[in-house]
């Protein structure tokens, strides 16, 4: 009996190493042998997003472009991917790749230069006052808040020497995030003439690429923080005047939930407005290009919104085998 036992129990550890050696033989050195016998891991089941149903409304504006900020789908593309002037929405570029490349407690000299360029080309401006010397972070305010056409020239020169530069920076940045539509000729999106007395047509976007960097700058916390404001108080002190920036997005006050982001004009590009907001748990992006106005820019992007935030949140399809 007890030899039988024995050579059952031989028999036994024969079997189990015949049965290890093919898994040992086929098993990467450091991997992890699997239990053959495990019931298979389930399928993770897709997180509901929202979905498009129906059609958004009719707006004004030529152009807009429409993401869920939490998923990356796109909501609303009309003429997303045309290549359009962009205005003072340039700005956006010009504060996230100071606040990304820059030193921000670098004091900045406000210098004839930057003055003029809002005078020169009949832009909007900061009221910055020449010899004032303003810290580059504080100067971020008069840039996104009033549209400051002067910051954004004391920004370029203190960032990299000089506006030409600077464009270069910005450039360059726009191929690292992947913009393949865009790019810029300067810092504030001014129309800038050839010598045929023609808009300089090498300052462009589109409602796409303007999105997608908007996600980007977004997740700065003092890009938010500075966007998403309605007025900025910088007090006196003994090298800069007192100055008071109030943002130019009158939509900030009046769509609730509102986070932003910027508004631009100019003759060719009509009026625009990049924005952002956030309501019943889903972040919005959004950009509407070349409106008549002011206030169908604004009314266009309030029924986006008021649309995309109503849609049906659900599964989203299975993948196309």
């Amino acid at each position: 009996m007890g030899r039988r036992i024995l050579g059952i129990i031989l028999l036994c550890l024969a079997l189990l190493i015949i049965i290890s050696i093919p898994v040992a033989l086929f098993t990467p050195v450091g991997g992890t042998v699997t239990n053959l016998f495990a019931p298979p891991t389930p399928t993770p089941t897709p997180r509901p997003v929202l979905t498009v149903r129906g059609t958004p409304p009719a707006i004004g504006s030529k152009i807009a472009y429409l993401v869920d900020d939490d998923t990356g789908n796109v909501l609303v593309n009309v003429k997303g991917r045309e290549r359009v002037p962009m205005a003072s929405t340039t700005k956006i570029m010009t504060a996230i790749l100071t606040i990304d490349k820059a030193d921000l407690n670098q004091v900045v000299t406000i210098k004839q230069d930057a003055v003029d360029e809002a005078k020169v080309h009949n832009g909007s401006n900061a009221q910055l006052v020449i010899g004032d010397q303003i810290r580059l972070k504080d100067l971020l305010y008069a840039l996104m808040l009033p549209s400051g056409d002067d910051a954004a020239t004391a920004i370029a020169d203190s960032v990299a020497g000089s506006q030409t530069q600077f464009v270069t920076m910005m450039n360059a940045y726009a191929k690292q995030l992947k913009l393949q539509n865009t790019h810029y000729i300067n810092a504030d999106g001014l129309t800038y003439e050839g010598k045929d007395g023609k808009p300089d047509p090498n300052h462009y976007t589109t409602g796409e690429d303007l999105v997608k960097l908007t996600r980007y700058a977004l997740r700065n916390p003092l890009f938010a923080q500075i966007v998403q404001l309605q007025k900025y108080v910088l007090p006196a002190s003994g090298v800069h005047h007192a100055y008071t920036w109030e943002t130019t997005d009158t939509m900030l006050s009046t769509y609730a939930g509102l986070t932003g982001v910027k508004t631009g004009f100019t003759g060719e590009a009509g009026y625009c407005l990049v924005f952002s907001a956030y309501s019943s748990g889903h972040r919005l992006v959004g950009a509407v290009l070349d409106a008549k106005d002011e206030e169908e820019r604004f009314k266009d992007a309030s029924s986006l919104l008021d649309w995309a935030f109503v849609l049906p949140v659900l599964p989203p399809p299975a993948p196309k085998q």
